[in-house]
Formats: structure tokens, C-alpha cells, sequence
């Protein structure tokens, strides 16, 4: 058989894998060897299985993968959530929406942090639900700012889909850390005047609070201090190259831990806990990568990517006509895969195309990202609605994609302002030189 042709096949068939509820992780390992067994002979194969895990996991910068979640799990112990809330609530609370401003700031907050959706969405909801539930907010309101501000942990750094485009791609991880920044904090902004002009034509859904004092708004930010420290240390040392994104999640989870110490929160349970969620997720994110780094291994000896990439380069259409296109299969594929399959998924196949494009690479990440962001609450996978929906019990499922509706637009509309603008998200990049 040509290598083309079985090429195109094992797409068709991963597909159907798929369909069949079968991880991502073993369908990639299973066609990537199958594959490469059907070409270079099984003897070559299992060598290429036994090179592909060392050579590709061993690589220095996947420690930082580990790390930034270590990280997120200890300030999620250490309780900061809370108090981000609280300050956000200081500050905001006597706004039309105002809890829900204060849960798009805890939100923005826990991503800088955290760099999981899913985690963001079942801490937020618990933390801030009850509250809004409280002052009589709409259901639809509440859980969709939740899950809508949840999804901007895997934008704002440290994003762990952001390490992992980089890994697949080669491209700079803390480039594409840096890049994340302003695009995130432009869909906070959004999110926030959505929230405004939404409950500002209709009170009722959204009952502004009690406006607080200066003096209680300024003591409430002593609460938030650790979490923007934290932040700028590792950011802001990735940035003025005073770290290595690896240094910089080792210089983070080594300062949450200290700091969920000095808070109290830090019990012998609570070690175990984050130290086991680490672990899980970390092998979980691993194994997808060694199956991708396989499958790609096996998509190269077809070379079905150069062959899409010339075919692609000569359609008689422009560019961005044809990156549309790319983001609109991301976005649908993005509804049944979690986000760091999508990546693992589609990136052997489109990133050649979009390179030879001449698009940037750093700039594509951050809006792939963000494609993903969307993803996490769009039906019907949503994973992000999903854990928001475990923990608002009284809450049907069909109420929070209600919800989630307003928020996923504005997402497109930030999609769309990032690739009509693509300085927003790389005049931070290009000062590191």
C-alpha cells in the first residue's frame, strides 16, 4: 500500500478508536506502532517504541509540567482562592454583576497559578456559587461566569497546553508562556463588560452588593499579594531571562508550598493529595505525549504533512481563508477531545501547513490555546462545564450550557480580534529578544 494512502487511513481509523470511548493515549500508541511495523518491519518498530519514550520524556524542559501543576495544587491548599474572591468582591462588588466580576478576577487569579480549566472550574464553583446563589444571582449567570473564567487557566500562564504546543512544535516554551499573557487578561476584560452590559439591563439577575470602603478594599489586597508575587516571580523571571520556564515552576512550587506552610493549610492529607493529583496528571499528560511523538514518527515516514502542506500551499485561496479553516476544525474537534489531545492530534497534521503559511508559531499557540479554552465548555464534552455541573448539584446541565452560551461568544470574539491583531500577542515575545 502507498504510504500516502495509509496515511490518510489511520486518521479515519483513530477517528472511529475514538468514537469507541478508547484514550487518546493508547490509540495513539497502537496506530503509531501498528504503522510503523507496516513500513519499516516490527523489529524497527519495537525499537522505534522503545527510542520514542526516553528520547522525547527525558527532555529537561517537560520538567516544568509537573512543577506548575505542584504549584497550582499547593495554592488551591493554601486557600488563596478565597481571598482573591474576597478582595475581587471589595473592589467590584457594588457593580452591576459584581460577584460575577469578582469571580472573572478569582478566576484570572487561580490561572496565573494554575494552568488547569477543569481544577479552576471546581474550585471556583464551590467557592463562589454559594455566594451568588446567596444574593439571588440567575443560575444561567452564575455557572457560566464560572466556567467561562475557569477556561482562562489554560491561557494565561503557566498553561500547561502552552508547554505542550511547544514541546511538539520545538517552539520557544517560554516565549509562548510570555505570549499568554495579554491575550488572557484581554478575554478577562471582555468576559468582565459582557458581565456589565448583561446585568446592567436586567438587575434583577445580578443584584449589585453594598459598596465597600477604600480602606476595606486596600486591606482586602493583602490577601492577594502572594498570588501576584508568585507571578511575577515566574513570569516575570522567564521574561527578564532570569529563569528557564523549568527554573521558573521549580521557583513557584517551591514558593506555594512555603506559603500554604506559612498560612496553616499545609497538612500532612493535603501533601499526599497534591502529590497524588500531580502525579496523576502529570503520567496522564506523558503518555499523550508519547503517543503523539510515535504517531507523528509514523506520520513522517508517509509523509502525508509535506504533501498536505504543498497541497494547501497551492489552493487558490489566501491564507487566512485557509487558517480559518484550521481554527474552525480545531473548534470542532476541540467539542469531543480535551485540549492537549486536540494538540497531539491535530499539530503533526496542520502545524507543517500553518508554517509553511508563514504564520508565527508562537502567535498560532496562543490561538490554538484559546480554540481550546473554548472547547472546555462547549457541548458535548465541555469538560469544564461538567465538574462546574458536579459541584452545582441543584443546577441542571442544560441551565450552565445556557450559561456558558454568552461567554464562548465572547471567546470568539477575542479569537478574532487575536487574529485580526496578531501584535496583541507577540510584542511581549519579541521584547525578549
Amino acid at each position: 500500500m502507498d504510504p500516502l494512502i495509509l496515511g490518510v487511513i489511520s486518521i479515519f481509523v483513530l477517528f472511529f478508536l475514538l468514537a469507541l470511548r478508547i484514550p487518546i493515549a493508547v490509540v495513539l500508541l497502537l496506530i503509531g506502532l501498528l504503522g510503523n511495523a507496516y513500513l519499516v518491519g516490527w523489529k524497527a518498530s519495537l525499537g522505534i517504541l522503545g527510542m520514542v519514550p526516553f528520547t522525547n520524556i527525558s527532555n529537561f524542559i517537560l520538567t516544568c509540567i509537573p512543577l506548575f501543576i505542584l504549584m497550582g495544587m499547593f495554592i488551591s491548599v493554601s486557600g488563596l482562592l478565597r481571598d482573591i474572591y474576597s478582595s475581587g468582591y471589595s473592589w467590584l462588588g457594588h457593580l452591576p454583576g459584581g460577584l460575577a466580576h469578582a469571580t472573572i478576577v478569582a478566576c484570572t487569579g487561580f490561572a496565573a497559578v494554575c494552568g488547569s480549566g477543569i481544577a479552576a472550574a471546581a474550585t471556583m464553583g464551590t467557592a463562589t456559587l454559594p455566594e451568588m446563589s446567596r444574593y439571588k444571582y440567575d443560575a444561567r449567570l452564575a455557572t457560566g461566569s464560572v466556567a467561562g473564567g475557569s477556561t482562562l487557566g489554560i491561557i494565561i500562564p503557566p498553561s500547561i497546553p502552552l508547554i505542550v504546543y511547544g514541546v511538539l512544535t520545538e517552539t520557544s516554551i517560554g516565549k509562548v508562556l510570555v505570549a499568554g499573557v495579554v491575550p488572557g487578561l484581554l478575554c478577562a476584560a471582555l468576559f468582565m463588560g459582557m458581565i456589565y452590559f448583561w446585568a446592567k439591563r436586567n438587575p434583577a439577575i445580578a443584584p449589585p452588593g453594598p459598596r465597600s470602603g477604600w480602606k476595606e478594599r486596600f486591606v482586602s489586597l493583602k490577601g492577594t499579594s502572594p498570588v501576584i508575587i508568585i507571578f511575577l516571580l515566574v513570569i516575570g523571571g522567564i521574561y527578564a531571562g532570569f529563569f528557564t520556564p523549568t527554573e521558573a515552576a521549580a521557583v513557584g512550587a517551591f514558593g506555594s508550598f512555603i506559603l500554604a506552610l506559612s498560612r496553616g493549610r499545609m497538612t500532612w492529607k493535603g501533601l499526599f493529595t497534591a502529590l497524588e493529583q500531580t502525579g496523576r496528571t502529570t503520567c496522564m499528560i506523558f503518555l499523550i505525549i508519547i503517543g503523539a511523538m510515535l504517531y507523528m514518527h509514523f506520520l513522517a515516514l508517509t509523509y502525508l504533512p509535506m504533501e498536505l502542506a504543498d497541497f494547501v500551499a497551492g489552493l487558490p485561496f489566501s491564507r487566512h481563508v485557509i487558517l480559518t479553516l484550521i481554527l474552525v476544525l480545531f473548534i470542532l474537534m476541540g467539542c469531543v477531545l480535551d485540549i492537549v489531545g486536540l494538540l497531539v492530534l491535530l499539530l503533526p497534521i496542520v502545524f507543517p501547513v500553518v508554517k509553511g503559511l508563514g504564520f508565527d508559531p508562537i502567535w498560532f499557540g496562543v490561538i490554538v490555546t484559546l480554540t481550546g479554552a473554548m472547547a472546555l465548555i462547549t457541548p458535548p464534552v465541555g469538560l469544564c462545564a461538567y465538574a462546574l455541573s458536579g459541584v452545582a448539584k441543584d443546577v441542571p446541565l442544560g441551565v450552565v450550557f445556557k450559561g456558558i452560551l454568552p461567554f464562548f461568544l465572547i471567546q470568539m470574539a477575542s479569537l478574532i480580534i487575536l487574529v485580526a491583531f496578531p501584535e496583541i500577542t507577540l510584542f511581549l515575545p519579541r521584547l525578549m529578544g
